[in-house]
């Protein structure tokens, strides 16, 4: 069960935990590539933390907080929540993004967001049921175009 799953801030990562990162990134995305320094510039981030699930050592799950101060005050975003798909609907999740909700009190932010697809329905929820209340909105996003 979850009890046996540890949920810590990353403040370092080993060339095993990378890759294992790297294994859960295609998870997220089909597109996203993976960059061992950018992850490890994570580390050193003054406005971005990445949340670890651990199970025996080994990472089963991973999201990072990313927080910034707007005019409207303090606000955090959660981004790349993502559960190994061998340990999925064990809970892991569910501590990942409670963890995450008790940093971002403890930190004072006065806003916590998150996105997911329409199709992601049981992500949903999840969120739902941890107090993330869906809003009448148009995520956009602009990409540059790669040379």
């Amino acid at each position: 069960m979850a009890d046996e799953i540890s949920i810590s801030i990353a403040d370092r990562l080993t060339p095993s935990d990378l890759q294992q990162i790297e294994t859960l990134l295609p998870q997220i995305s089909a597109t996203a590539r993976f960059d061992a320094a950018r992850v490890l510039s994570l580390l050193e981030a003054p406005n971005a933390d990445l949340f670890v699930a651990r199970e025996s050592g080994r990472i089963v799950g991973m999201a990072t907080l990313a927080m910034a101060p707007l005019i409207t005050g303090r606000h955090g975003s959660i981004e790349d929540v993502v559960v190994d798909q061998s340990t999925r609907g064990r809970g892991i999740a569910r501590l990942l993004l409670e963890t995450i909700i008790e940093e971002s009190e403890r930190r004072g932010l006065s806003k916590l967001d998150l996105t997911s697809r329409p199709s992601r329905e049981s992500a949903l929820r999840l969120y739902e049921s941890v107090g993330f209340v869906r809003r009448n909105t148009n995520v956009m996003r602009f990409a540059p175009q790669e040379t």
